[in-house]
């Protein structure tokens, strides 16, 4: 079913409550309006917001772009849109959002509420060892939300939403131009370049193009149990059958060609994951040592656990690891000469971040290493302010004495979670 009548349900207050939870710390768009600024008179500019969202004289300004480094030496471009388009987008998302949750498969995790990469993560550590590994094929996507095709997309969004004033402005976004370099140039693909809305339209294409492709049409076809992980424009297939995971990698280039989106011919690939008893049997399971594979972060393997027993293990991805120490080194580097305690409150906030998202069961060890190198990191830095090009290791202990970083933790444990 389709709903044809959304816009009424947006008012003042809908979108002063959109305004609410639109982030107010970001870079300026094309206009260069700040939060403050809009603040200053919100009713009326919120009252001519909602006069031009539905009489339809609304335009969608050029979204700002710039870039990222990935930390592979490549860079992302992001697009900064105008606060008002913020606010207008966030609007949009809340009406969207209830109705796109009734659709969405429990296999999809990113940018949803009450969701998260973790339970991700959770979901693929269960369902391999349920199935007790079996082939992993890993999807990768080639800039998935700059090429989403407008037409497909639109088509995806019609058979749901068919309020006139939701789909215009929609359409608006999808059309917004980019500035870049001076210049305005309007991509023909994509979704809108760092909106809100654009994780929504990621999620309703690839829900589309995979998720219901795979539940209702591939699924059933296969000879043994199977399974999607998805996160975003990140996902691995699961298979108990060798043959259902080659037959499904045959298939998935075309199908993803056919909606306009290009998948990694080296990084889309299939990998070995049996369990490693089986896989020495050779119980009609492959033979051979089981391979590994990275998502969302972390290296998946299998190792032994505490009892002995095999199990699937994650640590730390080798490159998100580098990665991380590179921007502590970047970041001491840069702010070698403020003040000690000054330095020891930002060390303290990254490592407590990297903990809060790597610090899952059987990663200590990951952890671990990350404290320790980036006390060296800081170490060095330390011993070059004023000249110097050394700080001797005691008296670099005592002063971690007296400004402490936070030790490792795992933040997120099997052995804390509450029996059911």
């Amino acid at each position: 079913m389709s709903f044809t009548s959304l816009a009424y349900l947006m008012d003042i207050d809908w979108l002063r409550e959109a305004f609410l939870r639109t982030r107010k710390d970001g870079a300026p768009g094309v206009d260069g309006q700040t939060a403050a600024d809009y603040a200053r008179d919100l009713d009326a500019n919120l009252a001519s917001l909602l006069e031009r969202a539905k009489s339809g004289t609304y335009r969608a300004p050029p979204v700002r772009r710039t870039y990222i480094p990935k930390g592979n030496g490549e860079t992302r471009p992001i697009g900064i849109p105008t606060l008002e388009d913020k606010v207008l987008q966030r609007a949009v998302l809340m009406q969207l959002e209830p109705i796109y949750e009734q659709d969405f498969l429990d296999c999809s995790y990113g940018f949803r509420p009450k969701r998260s990469a973790h339970e991700a993560l959770e979901s693929l550590w269960q369902q391999t060892m349920d199935q007790q590994g079996g082939w992993i094929v890993e999807l990768d996507i080639r800039k998935c939300f700059d090429h989403l095709d407008h037409s497909h997309l639109r088509s995806f969004l019609q058979q749901r939403v068919c309020d006139g004033v939701i789909r215009r402005l929609i359409g608006k976004w999808l059309n917004a131009g980019v500035l870049e370099d001076g210049n305005v140039h309007y991509p023909e693909e994509g979704s809108p370049q760092g909106g809100v809305v654009s994780p929504l339209m990621a999620n309703i294409y690839l829900h589309e193009v995979l998720d219901k492709w795979f539940e209702q049409e591939v699924r059933p076809r296969l000879t043994d149990r199977s399974f999607v992980i998805r996160f975003a424009d990140d996902a691995v297939l699961g298979f108990a059958c060798q043959r259902d995971a080659e037959r499904v990698l045959d298939v998935l280039p075309k199908r993803f060609a056919k909606y306009g989106l290009e998948l990694h011919p080296e990084k889309t690939r299939i990998v070995p994951f049996q369990r490693p008893r089986l896989a020495k049997a050779g119980q009609g399971r492959g033979g051979g040592r089981p391979g590994t594979f990275d998502f969302l972060g972390f290296t998946h393997f299998w190792g032994r656990s505490r009892k002995g027993h095999w199990v699937v293990t994650r640590k730390t991805a080798s490159d998100r690891f580098s990665r991380g120490l590179h921007r502590i080194a970047d970041w001491c580097r840069h702010h070698r000469h403020d003040p000690v305690k000054e330095q020891q409150r930002v060390l303290s906030q990254k490592l407590r971040g990297h903990y809060a998202y790597y610090g899952i069961t059987g990663n200590a060890a990951r952890l671990a290493a990350f404290a320790f190198w980036a006390q060296r990191i800081w170490r060095k830095w330390l011993g070059r302010r004023g000249g110097r090009h050394y700080l001797p290791w005691h008296r670099f202990y005592r002063l971690l004495e007296r400004y402490p970083l936070p030790r490792p933790v795992v933040v997120h444990s099997v052995y804390q979670r509450p029996h059911k």
